[in-house]
């Protein structure tokens, strides 16, 4: 199909319909900056799963704001015909594909990320080996905070290739873990109760969910694994320094001995 040329392609814009599009373009700011702000703002102030939904809104929102605003412009300067439109799409599609490929993928990515929701607002995701909450899902990449309160950008792009795990999707509450290495000889039973009461007195745990003591016997020792759930997701490094320092305390207390490993000597030179 012959490309019309430009003149055939755009409308003649004049006074009236810049202005239009520049109200268009104030009125689209507006609304994202005022959601991005102002929903966040809300969500802190509520906690448990109706926090978690208010910030998932927050990309729907955004991207059901710049899918108007773009069926609201596109008509103003191109002459509304099947042939016009197609021209368009794919001379933006083939400018998307060769000049900015990774881009345009991420952005494509973002795009199913927020259909699909790997990941939402309030999640706690490891992509790539690093971990921490979903602050900001954009339409390029996701802005996760770590435990270091280090803010970290990572590109959609992601999506296509790197496992992405997340710890509560969607949930107030997520899975913690606090290990123990314990030495073989003692009374694995008892040692298993102590630590099931250590989670049930500690002031972190969400009661509806299980408390689970996993014991695994190593060549080295007796490996346990207590596992609980803490009422905010935002509480777990709280949550497992609190089962770690009480449930060993606990357990010495109880005359049970740790696992060690034998220190390697130092190679002479």
């Amino acid at each position: 199909m012959e490309v019309p040329p430009l003149q055939q392609l755009f409308k003649d814009l004049g006074t009236g319909t810049l202005l239009e599009l520049l109200l268009i373009v104030v009125l689209t700011t507006t609304l994202i900056v005022s959601v991005q702000r102002l929903l966040p703002w809300l969500a802190e102030q509520m906690h448990g799963k109706h926090r978690l939904y208010l910030l998932a809104i927050v990309p729907l929102l955004r991207l059901g704001i710049l899918v108007v605003a773009f069926l609201w412009i596109v008509p103003l300067i191109v002459k509304p015909s099947l042939q016009n439109m197609v021209a368009l799409f794919g001379t933006i599609g083939l400018a998307l594909g060769f000049a900015m490929k990774d881009y345009a993928s991420s952005l494509i990515a973002g795009i199913v990320a927020v259909g699909e929701m790997p990941y939402r607002n309030g999640d706690w995701i490891e992509v790539n080996g690093i971990y921490g909450e979903v602050t900001h899902i954009g339409m390029r990449t996701v802005q996760i905070v770590t435990a270091d309160d280090t803010l970290v950008s990572i590109p959609h792009l992601r999506l296509w290739s790197d496992p992405i795990f997340n710890a509560n999707c969607g949930r107030p509450q997520l899975q913690c873990a606090a290990d123990f290495y314990l030495h073989p000889a003692h009374d694995a039973a008892a040692a298993k109760a102590v630590l099931q009461d250590v989670a049930l007195t500690s002031p972190y745990p969400y009661f509806d969910d299980p408390i689970m003591v996993v014991v695994h016997e190593k060549p080295w020792g007796t490996h346990y694994r207590l596992k609980a759930y803490p009422i905010d997701a935002r509480q777990q490094f709280r949550f497992i320094s609190d089962l770690t320092v009480r449930g060993k305390a606990a357990l010495l207390r109880h005359g049970v001995s740790f696992a060690t490993a034998p220190a390697l000597a130092d190679k002479q030179a």
